[in-house]
């Protein structure tokens, strides 16, 4: 994975391609499970070298120890092409590997990713999942204090379910 990383940090486009014709493994994971894709997403290495890795046999469906998806990585990291992309191929917008049920746009409510948070929603998530806790979208907005997010998802403060919750 070493050599990997030293590629991808660069976002080193010949070499990743040189490396995979020697023989790199495109499958090749961490200690944590996390997959050379996922660190790719992670680096910023661009659409055409994350293509290459994917062409190359990167699962696009890959998820780390803890349930982090290649999806996740993508919101994470506010790489909305990578996001359309997933989608495309297939990539639930309400489906996660995590024990805890935070959904995608959980995540892109945490970080504040409008943009993409505006693509999960045109997709189809599902504003009202909640994760293990009993947590929505909203409540991490909320509790993130990503106001733009808030206005995306509707909320409305005035609720009256919405009057005695701390943020």
């Amino acid at each position: 994975m070493d050599k990997w990383i030293e590629i991808l940090k660069k976002n080193d486009y010949l070499n990743a391609k040189k490396y995979i014709k020697e023989g790199g493994d495109v499958k090749a994971s961490n200690d944590a499970g996390e997959c050379v894709l996922s660190h790719a997403i992670r680096y910023g290495c661009d659409f055409e070298l994350l293509m290459l890795l994917v062409e190359s046999g990167a699962d696009i469906f890959d998820f780390d120890d803890e349930g982090v998806s290649v999806f996740d990585i993508a919101i994470t990291y506010a790489n909305e092409e990578m996001v359309r992309y997933l989608i495309d191929q297939g990539i639930s917008v309400n489906k996660t590997q995590r024990r805890s049920g935070f959904t995608p746009l959980m995540a892109a409510a945490c970080y504040g990713r409008v943009e993409i948070a505006k693509i999960l929603l045109e997709n189809g998530a599902d504003k009202e999942a909640i994760d293990s806790k009993g947590f929505n979208a909203t409540d991490f907005a909320r509790k993130m204090n990503k106001k733009t997010i808030l206005e995306l998802l509707d909320y409305d403060e005035n609720a009256p379910k919405n009057t005695t919750y701390a943020r």
